[in-house]
């Protein structure tokens, strides 16, 4: 038995969801008959760890300070062990602009994108250049925060006329936005447990919505299609791909790598990587590992015994 911190909660804009995952990592691991401590992350969590002196932190922390390496940093300066992936690959994978770059430059197929900070926009002009950044990506556009999980804050801009609003939205949510060629096609999700590709998932949310943050968390707002139908060698490709960019990343233990697959053209397309992902009651990666063969309580396990 291991005494175990379940870091969950804190301020980000994923909060609720962070309780959710925290809340049946608990029941799992109280199950499998750890001493559970559940933290609601806040100003007080390094007296808090310090007092308790967990054997191990399970991190179910999502989005700013649970998947950005903040949390992480404080648990090594502290000499807590810890699940999911290390400070390096948690900021390279929630810092979409740069995961995108790392792709790029080790050829993993991934949509063609630009990025600007509020400085580009306010000091430097960018807006004049808007035309030309258009032209370049064409239309429809994805416009997203740069550091935001859960698709919060991504708004689809099918003409010119809607990119400054695009761009609003999104700096409401961080000081750098990306604008990123939009992919027509299917949602894919290809989790990643010790290094191996559990099946694929599709997410088909109903009557042809977007698969947005209420989409993913609203229970029969989205179907979903576990493993995905998919030709075998479609298939293989993906979960080639997921596996590529998880160890390019340095990530640790599990994540989940979003991929669409165009439809007009069957390509693939990496979009980002999730080095926190959800463990909710609609979250994808239990749906894989559940595909695979692998309960909650397994899954669960088995992610604490990859602690390092």
């Amino acid at each position: 038995m291991s005494v175990v911190a379940v870091l969950k909660g804190g301020r980000s804009l994923e909060r609720q969801v962070s309780l959710q995952s925290g809340a049946r990592v608990e029941d799992a691991l109280e199950r499998l008959g750890h001493e559970v401590h559940g933290i609601d992350v806040d100003h007080d969590l390094v007296r808090r760890l310090r007092e308790l002196a967990p054997d191990v932190a399970f991190v179910a922390l999502h989005g700013r300070d649970g998947e950005d390496g903040t949390v992480q940093e404080l648990l090594e300066v502290l000499g807590i062990p810890y699940t999911g992936s290390g400070v390096s690959a948690c900021v390279r994978a929630s810092d979409k602009v740069l995961a995108k770059h790392e792709m790029r430059d080790a050829g993993i197929p991934t949509p063609d994108s630009l990025s600007f900070n509020e400085t580009a926009f306010k000091e430097l002009g960018a807006a004049d250049a808007l035309g030309a950044i258009e032209e370049r990506l064409g239309f429809p556009l994805v416009v997203k925060p740069a550091d935001q999980g859960s698709a919060l804050g991504i708004k689809f801009a099918a003409a010119a006329a809607e990119v400054p609003a695009a761009l609003v939205a999104a700096f409401s949510y961080s000081t750098k936005v990306l604008l990123e060629r939009h992919v027509a096609g299917h949602d894919l999700a290809v989790s990643v447990l010790d290094g191996v590709a559990l099946p694929i998932v599709e997410a088909v949310p109903v009557d042809g919505q977007a698969y947005d943050f209420t989409a993913r968390y609203t229970i029969g707002r989205t179907d979903f299609v576990c493993p995905a139908d998919l030709p075998d060698d479609v298939t293989a490709r993906a979960q080639e791909l997921a596996v590529r960019t998880h160890e390019l990343l340095g990530c640790r233990g599990f994540s989940r790598v979003d991929l669409m697959r165009d439809h007009a053209t069957g390509e693939l397309w990496v979009l980002e990587v999730n080095a926190i992902p959800g463990l909710t009651d609609t979250s994808l990666l239990p749906q894989a590992a559940d595909a695979a063969g692998i309960g909650f309580d397994e899954l669960v396990g088995r992610i604490l015994a990859l602690a390092g």
